[in-house]
């Protein structure tokens, strides 16, 4: 086993339409949360593929992502488990397009959409206090443009990239 150190990369979607976040409501080990659109980057995918493929399957909806609002680096400790972990979350902005009829990820009970002041009044229920701070970080205008990424093709299969 290496001694390398590695955090969990996550990336997550910030969603507003018509003044409102899509959110999920979601069954974690602290009990029912609220979050972003988001999960892991799994192996053989872009950050820009990740959180499209996790917002389809935690909310149903289409999304593409158009700018990187910011990275966030956290550390969660389990009050249950006593599970210590570091995520590098990636949260991007971007379109959302048409729901699909599918089921939601195990763990989702719903995908909803939130004011920003029922946001506020839901904190104590967020799953880490990033889903506020990225949703501040968006209505700041804080972005960047997604050609500061850059994925080689050895991460998506082609070693000769």
């Amino acid at each position: 086993m290496s001694d390398i150190w590695k955090p969990s990369v996550t990336v997550a979607a910030v969603i507003e339409r018509e003044r409102r976040f899509l959110l999920v409501e979601e069954e974690t080990s602290e009990g029912v949360r609220f979050n972003q659109p988001a999960g892991h980057l799994d192996p053989f995918e872009s950050l820009e593929q990740a959180v499209a493929r996790e917002t389809m399957e935690e909310t149903a909806h289409e999304f593409a992502p158009s700018s990187l609002v910011g990275v966030y680096m956290s550390r969660y400790q389990s009050a249950r488990t006593g599970l210590d972990v570091t995520y590098l979350r990636f949260a991007f902005c971007g379109t959302v397009g048409r729901v699909h009829d599918r089921p939601l990820d195990h763990g989702i009970l719903r995908a909803l959409w939130l004011t920003y002041d029922e946001l506020l009044a839901t904190r104590d229920l967020h799953r880490s206090p990033l889903v506020l701070q990225c949703v501040d970080d968006y209505l700041k205008g804080q972005s960047a443009p997604l050609s500061l990424l850059h994925t080689t093709p050895s991460v998506i299969g082609d070693l000769n990239g």
